[in-house]
């Protein structure tokens, strides 16, 4: 090795030694070259025979440029080991923030002051991102409370909640697809209600006896979350939970006051490495079981605006039997509402709109004195003031309960014309909805065809030709629909 090489060899050796051997290796340097050249001038003015300072007097001198530099060489070495003790506490607190692979690559050829240099700045890298994790967990944290208050505000049911449970659930988790299976009364089939993360029709209910699924019945009977691999799908006789199950899948069971109401599942599939913790196993257990609280509520509430509805019912079904020129007239207008509504292809959930507002659109006339009500003439015009109050009494009796406020707006609004005419709001044109349209033909049709005190009833032919005259009072199109039904001998379906 050439000297140029040794030299650059030296000098990186040397700036890779620790602070205390540099100082050392500095101070002897700093201290004995001045007693070197010291001793060298005495010797030289002795040799010439002048010194111009005894022997006793330059022995003084050397003893106290000793002491002082050996005074100097303590205090400060002391300094320095402080130094080098606040960068072994900073490494064994550096433990806690940092991989050992990190403080491995921070310590590897670095004296202390390096090495302390570095860990600040990988603290500081680190802090900086715990704070970029913050800001992001916040604003997912807002995210996650924003869509709460917005399910919990729009919420017509349970299920809008409950599926939002299961996005919540889904992303939190970095999951693929999260369903709610929930038990039948009989606690024997299992049916998928919720599913969130893959395509599934909500309304497509896949059913699972609990005899064929041996996997989900033991989750029930040991109450127990559990982790399972997607193998466990192939001893299954239910192809559609290929679709809805992951490879590796969580099962939570739905428990309350001790009683497994359902399961709840988490699944990841092939593509994602990591199986579930033992703190994901815990989570979804007690989101599972703060779930099977909120549904067991629901059904609380369910009953309770059950009982509520057959009340209401029955005091429509009082009104309705008061006159009995209008008995039946309730059920009638539903039969005609749902033929209508039928034809028409309306979902389940309109046609059980229909059918509850038929039974109830005239609820408000249990607030209109009866001398008005069981009249057996034409009304005045002051007893119409009255007669028209009705359908916002009848909005009123209803609007407190969550459940039936979707009933409302056909309530208020069935004697609504096209023209603007109608009351109580005088709503025109397009302004009417379908529905209420459909319960206004309904209406004005059983009118038509039963007995009055002041009229006889008409026929279908001579009823549909008055209506047919009422182009800017009803829908004339709901008015075609509801004679092709009466031809094919549907109104009693």
């Amino acid at each position: 090795m050439n000297n140029k090489n040794k030299k650059i060899v030296f000098m990186a050796s040397f700036e890779d030694a620790s602070i205390l051997r540099k100082f050392t290796i500095l101070f002897l340097i700093t201290s004995i070259v001045p007693m070197t050249l010291l001793y060298y001038l005495y010797i030289e003015t002795t040799k010439h025979g002048n010194t111009g300072i005894s022997t006793t007097n330059f022995t003084y001198a050397m003893v106290l440029m000793v002491l002082g530099v050996f005074i100097g060489f303590i205090t400060i070495r002391s300094l320095l080991v402080k130094v080098i003790d606040i960068s072994k506490q900073n490494s064994k607190a550096l433990e806690n923030l940092l991989s050992p692979e990190t403080i491995k690559e921070l310590s590897r050829g670095e004296n202390e002051i390096a090495i302390l240099s570095r860990s600040f700045s990988a603290v500081t890298q680190r802090l900086e991102e715990n704070v970029r994790s913050l800001e992001l967990a916040k604003k997912t944290l807002h995210a996650v409370m924003s869509k709460v208050g917005h399910g919990i505000s729009n919420m017509a049911s349970i299920d809008t909640f409950l599926n939002l449970i299961l996005e919540t659930l889904t992303n939190a988790l970095n999951g693929r697809s999260a369903t709610l299976l929930l038990l039948n009364d009989k606690k024997t089939e299992l049916t998928v209600t919720n599913v969130y993360g893959v395509s599934h029709d909500q309304r497509k209910k896949i059913h699972l006896k609990l005899s064929e699924t041996s996997t989900l019945a033991k989750v029930i009977s040991e109450k127990q979350p559990m982790s399972l691999s997607g193998i466990f799908l192939q001893n299954e006789n239910h192809p559609e939970l290929q679709e809805l199950f992951g490879e590796t899948l969580l099962c939570a069971p739905l428990i309350y006051q001790d009683h497994v109401s359902g399961i709840m599942t988490l699944s990841k599939d092939e593509k994602q490495k990591e199986n579930f913790s033992e703190e994901d196993l815990d989570l979804v257990f007690n989101l599972a079981s703060q779930t099977a609280v909120a549904i067991e509520n629901s059904k609380l509430n369910r009953d309770i605006e059950k009982t509520y509805f057959e009340t209401i019912s029955a005091l429509a079904l009082a009104v309705d039997a008061k006159d009995q020129y209008s008995r039946g007239h309730l059920d009638r207008v539903a039969n005609y509402a749902l033929m209508i509504g039928k034809r028409l292809g309306l979902d389940d959930e309109d046609l059980n709109t229909l059918r509850d507002a038929a039974r109830l659109h005239d609820l408000g006339k249990i607030g209109v004195p009866d001398e008005v009500l069981k009249k057996e003439s034409e009304l005045t015009d002051e007893e119409w003031v009255i007669m028209r109050r009705h359908p916002e009494i009848g909005e009123s009796i209803i609007k407190p309960v969550r459940s039936l406020q979707h009933l409302c707006d056909i309530i208020r609004h069935h004697h609504e014309k096209l023209d603007g005419s109608g009351y109580p709001d005088r709503l025109k044109g397009d302004d009417i909805s379908p529905l209420v349209r459909i319960i206004s033909v309904s209406d004005v049709y059983d009118a038509l065809t039963t007995e009055r005190p002041y009229r006889p009833k008409k026929s279908k032919e001579q009823a549909i030709s008055i209506m047919r005259s009422m182009k800017d009072h009803i829908d004339q199109d709901i008015v075609n629909i509801l004679l092709e039904g009466l031809d094919a001998g549907e109104e009693l379906t």
